[in-house]
């Protein structure tokens, strides 16, 4: 890389991922071109996303701030309308200021869907074009690399595909959206890969295989695109990064806070970084980290009104890492308001509504794949708090949160929590919360982390208009410490 300039940033990310690629050990899928890239990368195997729906994650990941914070609780197009707090947060944004050619192709999801010539001049894009599917993309991505590998100036070019997302088609049976488009074809050619939390039955597998294929076409996209790269010699100055915005689109996965819906596949490539290159890096990360961690490797100082944290010491010196990943779920198709704290040993997830257990993410009437764990006719209500042992219990099946043995980590988990709530100034810290289950899933809290309730912020309300703050200010830092 060359050292009198800053290096370029080619950010590529897909929708409805989790991490169902062969790099993270699932061997029927056929994903040869991200596997590569993952043996050439820093691969972090315990990514998460802040939320496990497409807009609060997409936020988080290009603000490095947590959705309750840049605004984002919900989806961005219409009639949800949920935009950015302060769009000038966007990592374009920022390296534009810092004299970046920027550029978006593909899936825009992380503020307002409004024209693209808006959406440029709000987050700090020279050019956008939304939309397209794989093909479409990889065409204007070269077509941008050509112009860029032209300039002078180093350039920040964001990717999204849509694929592995649901899209309809002609081949769908009446009732059911798959993965298939016009132009995924499934494949079972090594098998099938049926998640755990899945039963392991006819539909499953029809469904798995559709979504095989949507995986591997969207990775020939992504072959296509690095391929391009190389041809234009600009490998060795761009760091690459690939990942997703939440887990797969399958019951108990997606719209959960569950480890399947906020898991994300999550590799770096940076040429000129030795620590870099084919790494797999094992504590836990969070997509709020990205967009300091970009900002480190080109150079730029440490940011402001940012959650997450740089990784470059955690990947090249083993410092400190987070104690615990966060995540959130407040209103995707209806609200459903979830909060969860993530250690490395226990899960707590605290639903603050009675509403169903785990919301649908298949956009269908008719369900191919059931969960593993579903017992009668209706998934249930949603409990007014869960607790999981994830050592003994990865899957997340067994509530242990009234067992007295675990009482001592609820509480740890329980202040984590209300710490991370009260500094990301989430709108459910409230002193009057219009529901019962609300009420007592505060005071659940607070008795177990022994603290007050804490002050009330300033509410996101629920129309368009009030999704914007005023003020721009964002909490300091909330995840804590400790040795890696």
């Amino acid at each position: 890389m060359n050292s009198d300039t800053a290096p370029n940033i080619l950010v590529l990310h897909c929708h409805d991922l989790g991490r169902f690629l062969g790099a993270y050990a699932v061997p029927t899928v056929v994903t040869p071109h991200l596997d590569a890239l993952a043996a050439e990368s820093a691969l972090f195997e315990a990514a998460f996303a802040t939320s496990p729906h497409c807009s609060p994650a997409r936020a988080s990941l290009f603000t490095g701030t947590y959705p309750q914070t840049n605004g984002v609780l919900g989806l961005t197009h219409d009639p949800f309308g949920w935009d950015l707090a302060e769009p000038a947060d966007h990592l374009a944004h920022r390296l534009s200021t810092a004299g970046y050619r920027t550029e978006l192709i593909g899936v825009h999801h992380e503020s307002r869907v409004l024209p693209d010539d808006v959406v440029a001049a709000r987050l700090g894009f020279d050019r956008v074009r939304t939309g397209g599917d794989r093909d479409v993309v990889v065409e204007r991505t070269t077509e941008a690399l050509d112009r860029a590998a032209e300039r002078a100036e180093p350039f920040y070019l964001q990717v999204g595909f849509h694929e592995p997302h649901r899209t309809p088609s002609r081949n769908d049976r009446p009732g059911v959206m798959g993965f298939l488009g016009d132009a995924v074809t499934p494949d079972d050619s090594l098998g099938h890969t049926v998640p755990a939390y899945l039963r392991d039955d006819e539909g499953a597998r029809e469904e798995i295989a559709e979504l095989q294929g949507a995986v591997r076409h969207m990775d020939e996209g992504v072959g296509r695109v690095l391929e391009h790269l190389d041809t234009l010699g600009l490998r060795d100055e761009t760091v690459v990064v690939f990942t997703t915005d939440h887990g797969l689109p399958l019951p108990r996965a997606k719209c959960t806070l569950y480890d399947p819906g906020l898991e994300v596949a999550l590799m770096m490539r940076v040429p000129g970084r030795d620590a870099w290159e084919g790494r797999r890096i094992t504590p836990m990360v969070s997509h709020v980290d990205v967009l300091p961690t970009l900002l480190e490797l080109v150079g730029l100082p440490e940011p402001e009104r940012v959650a997450g944290t740089s990784l470059v010491p955690l990947v090249e010196t083993g410092a400190a890492v987070a104690a615990h990943t966060f995540g959130q779920l407040t209103h995707h198709t209806y609200y459903d308001p979830k909060r969860s704290a993530r250690s490395d040993t226990h899960k707590l997830v605290v639903n603050f509504a009675n509403a169903p257990r785990a919301m649908d993410p298949t956009q269908s009437w008719v369900h191919r794949s059931l969960p593993a764990d579903l017992n009668g006719p209706t998934i249930g209500s949603s409990p007014l708090l869960e607790l999981y042992d994830l050592g003994d219990d990865p899957h997340e099946t067994r509530n242990v949160a009234d067992e007295p043995a675990y009482a001592d980590v609820f509480a740890a988990l329980a202040t984590a929590l209300l710490g991370w709530m009260r500094e990301a100034g989430d709108p459910l810290l409230t002193d009057r919360p219009l529901l019962a289950r609300h009420r007592d899933a505060l005071t659940a809290l607070t008795t177990a982390a022994g603290v007050a309730l804490p002050a009330a912020p300033s509410a996101h309300g629920p129309a368009p208009d009030a999704h914007r703050s005023d003020s721009g200010a964002v909490p300091a830092r909330a995840r804590e410490r400790e040795s890696a």
